[in-house]
C-alpha cells in the first residue's frame, strides 16, 4: 500500500508524539509498503530547532526507508495559548504544498495525527479530489485539553472551535485513538461507532529489559540499596510536575529514596528550582534513544503524574515503556479514569493533586520490595500482552485493508 503520514512531531525526536508517528512509519516500510511523511522540523520537547535542521525552508531525507518531507515552522520560545496556535496553524499552511505535492503518487491513504486539528481540514479536501482514504489518528483531545488546562479561555472561541471540531470529525473515514475513554469522548462528537478504531500506543517490549540494571546508579552515585523513583518525559503543562517536588520535599528525610527526573520542556527550569537544595533529587537531559531501556530498567519506581483537568483527554506516552520495564507505576488519577484503571494492579493510582498521598505511596512502595517485585511483573505481562508493536501494527493494517474495502478502484486499476 502507499500511506502517506501526515503529522507535526517525528524522529528524530526521542519522546512524545514523534517517537511513535516514527516507529509505526518504520514498521510499515519493513512490512513492504510505501510509506511517505509530511512533519515538521524536530523541535520537541525542547521547544527549539534541532540543530542541522532549519525551521525556514523545506528539507526532503529518507530515514530507514521513509521519505521523510519536513516544512518551515515557527516555534516560540516561551509556548502560550496564542502562540501555540500560531504555531501549529504555521505548520499547517507551510505543509499545503507538501501535500498536494502528493497527488502524482497517489496515496491509499491519508494517515493524519492530531494534533494539530489545523491539518485536518487540508487533508479531508486531499482525500475528496485524489480519492484517498482518510483516517485521522487523535493522540490528544487538543481542542479539549487547551481549554480545560486554561491554555484557552474564550468560551465563544471555544463553542465556534468545537462546532468545527465536530463538522470535521464527521468526515473522516476512520477516526482512532488511544483509549477507550478517548473513543467515547469521540463518539460522543457525533463520529459514528462503525468508523471508530482503537489504536493504543505500543512498546516494543524486547527492546525493554525488565532486568535490573545498575548503570545509571554508579554515574549519579546512587547507593546500590537505595529505591529510585523516576520520572521520565516531557516537562511541560500537562504533566503536573510540581508535584513531583513537593513529593520529594516530603520524603527529604526519607534516606533510602532517591528521586530521577529525566526530560526536557518549558517547565524543568521551574521544577529544578523547587527542588533546590535536596541532596536525593537528581536530574537529567532527555537520555539518547539507545539507552532508555536502560533508563526504565534503572527505576524502582515509576512516577506519572496528570493533572485532573487532563483526565481521558489525554493518555500519557510514556506509560507503555513504564509498564515493559517489569517495574510499579504510581500515577495521580481520580478512579474510573482510563489511567488508573490501566495502573491498578501495576501499581498504585492516588488522587491528582495529592502530593502527600504521592510522597506516601512511594515511601510504602519503597518499602516492600516483594510488592513492587509482584507488580512489576504484572505490568510487564500486560505491556507483552496488550501493547505489543507487532500485534497492534498489523491490527492497524488490517483496518486499512478494510478501509481500502470501501474506496471505489481508481482509474486503471483493479479494485482491491
Amino acid at each position: 500500500m502507499k500511506i502517506l503520514m501526515y503529522c507535526l512531531n517525528y524522529a528524530p525526536e526521542l519522546t512524545g508524539i514523534g517517537k511513535y508517528t516514527s516507529e509505526q512509519a518504520e514498521w510499515l516500510v519493513a512490512q513492504g509498503h510505501e510509506v511517505r511523511v509530511i512533519t515538521a522540523p524536530p523541535y520537541y520537547p525542547e521547544w527549539s530547532i534541532a540543530p542541522g535542521y532549519s525551521g525556514s525552508r523545506y528539507s526532503r531525507e529518507v530515514r530507514n526507508g521513509v521519505t521523510v518531507l519536513r516544512s518551515p515552522l515557527w516555534v516560540p520560545r516561551t509556548p502560550s495559548g496564542l502562540k501555540r496556535l500560531l504555531h501549529l496553524a504555521t505548520f499547517a499552511a507551510s505543509s499545503l504544498p507538501l501535500l498536494f505535492g502528493q497527488a502524482k503518487w497517489r496515496p491509499d491513504v491519508l494517515f493524519v495525527v492530531e494534533p494539530p486539528l489545523f491539518c485536518a481540514p487540508a487533508a479531508l479536501l486531499f482525500g475528496k479530489l485524489f480519492r484517498a482514504k482518510t483516517w485521522l489518528h487523535i493522540q490528544d483531545f487538543e481542542v479539549d485539553a487547551a481549554f480545560a488546562l486554561g491554555i484557552l479561555k474564550s468560551q465563544r472561541l471555544r463553542d465556534i472551535v468545537e462546532r468545527c471540531e465536530r463538522w470535521i470529525l464527521r468526515r473522516f473515514d476512520r477516526v482512532s485513538t488511544i483509549s477507550q475513554a478517548m473513543l467515547r469522548l469521540a463518539e460522543a462528537k457525533g463520529v459514528e461507532n462503525h468508523r471508530l478504531v482503537h489504536f493504543p500506543n505500543w512498546v516494543d517490549v524486547n527492546a525493554i529489559n525488565a532486568g535490573a540494571d545498575r548503570s545509571y546508579r554508579s554515574e549519579l552515585n546512587i547507593p546500590r540499596e537505595a529505591v529510585i523513583a523516576l520520572y521520565s518525559g516531557n516537562m511541560g503543562r500537562k504533566q503536573g510536575l510540581e508535584l513531583l517536588a513537593q513529593a520529594a520535599h516530603l520524603l527529604k528525610d526519607a534516606e533510602n529514596v532517591h528521586f530521577i527526573f529525566c526530560g526536557d520542556g518549558p517547565g524543568k527550569a521551574e521544577l529544578q528550582q523547587a527542588c533546590a537544595g535536596l541532596a536525593r533529587t537528581h536530574f537529567l537531559s532527555l537520555q539518547p534513544k539507545e539507552r532508555l531501556p536502560s533508563l526504565l530498567s534503572s527505576a524502582d519506581i515509576h512516577l506519572l503524574p496528570q493533572r485532573a483537568d487532563a483526565a481521558d483527554l489525554v493518555m500519557p506516552s510514556k506509560l507503555t515503556g513504564m509498564l515493559a520495564s517489569g517495574r510499579p507505576v504510581i500515577a495521580t488519577a481520580a478512579d474510573h479514569t482510563e489511567l488508573a484503571d490501566v495502573v491498578t494492579g501495576r501499581g498504585v493510582a492516588v488522587a491528582p493533586g495529592d502530593a502527600s498521598g504521592l510522597a506516601s505511596a512511594i515511601l510504602s512502595l519503597a518499602g516492600q520490595h516483594d510488592v513492587r517485585v509482584s507488580l512489576g511483573h504484572a505490568a510487564r505481562r500486560y505491556a507483552e500482552t496488550s501493547l505489543a508493536v507487532d500485534s497492534l501494527l498489523a491490527r492497524f493494517v488490517s483496518q486499512i485493508g478494510i478501509v481500502l474495502e470501501e474506496l471505489p478502484s481508481k482509474p486503471g486499476t483493479a479494485k482491491r
